[in-house]
């Protein structure tokens, strides 16, 4: 899950609040096709142990998560996610 992969789709939760989180991912999931991919840029914490779990627990496949920066890995990520 390290290597960097983009999306078919982007969605920037960063100034959001769990759970919006991941109400605001699980919407934008709803609206894509079957295959299609998102990427996602959330916070580490809450928002990354919770929005990638949560989408997995839904049946969709998680492709990547990485840090922007390697060199802060309790900054910014982004999720890659292929709606199943």
């Amino acid at each position: 899950m390290g290597e960097k992969i983009s999306g078919d789709l982007f969605l920037d939760i960063t100034t959001q609040l769990c759970p919006l989180t991941f109400v605001k991912t699980k919407l934008m999931v709803e609206r894509m096709a079957a295959g299609q991919t998102l990427e996602v840029r959330l916070n580490a914490g809450e928002p990354l142990e919770n929005v990638p779990r949560s989408l997995a627990e839904l049946g969709h496949s998680i492709l990547s998560v990485v840090p922007e920066r390697p060199e802060e890995p309790t900054g910014v990520h982004r999720l890659v996610v292929r709606k199943n």
